[in-house]
């Protein structure tokens, strides 16, 4: 029988969109559609090292986590979780775990950003749903 916690790992990365909450200092949500992908009991998504994203994570790892579409319009139920900022080869290992899951897609993606000069500034982050 399945856990609990790994049912929500199942359903959060189902689709291929996670809207993925954050928090600001003074405790405002910010929500933000993101890619997702999952190895074992963790969810992992990909950034830019100086988004608000990650800058708001350097404050708290809160964050909640819900199946959402490609607009970030909620699918399904949110959950509460935890999210670490990855070192450089996990973040490697996040962006090809991106490019099984979504190609061609992904792949055209990073180009454009190479061709902006952000790709180098990715970084990936660790996503636990917590009981």
């Amino acid at each position: 029988m399945e856990s609990a916690i790994e049912q929500e790992l199942t359903r959060l990365s189902a689709g291929k969109y996670l809207s993925l909450t954050t928090f600001r200092r003074d405790g405002t949500p910010v929500a933000t559609p993101v890619w997702v992908t999952r190895e074992g009991g963790h969810l992992y998504v990909i950034t830019g090292g100086e988004s608000g994203k990650a800058k708001r994570l350097r404050h708290t790892s809160r964050v909640q986590l819900a199946p959402c579409d490609m607009r970030g319009t909620v699918t399904g139920p949110a959950v509460e979780g935890e999210a670490r900022i990855l070192d450089a080869a996990g973040t490697q290992e996040v962006i090809e775990r991106m490019r099984r899951k979504y190609g061609l897609t992904f792949l055209l993606l990073s180009t454009m950003e190479k061709l902006r000069r952000r790709a180098g500034d990715r970084v990936g982050l660790e996503l636990t749903p917590t009981p």
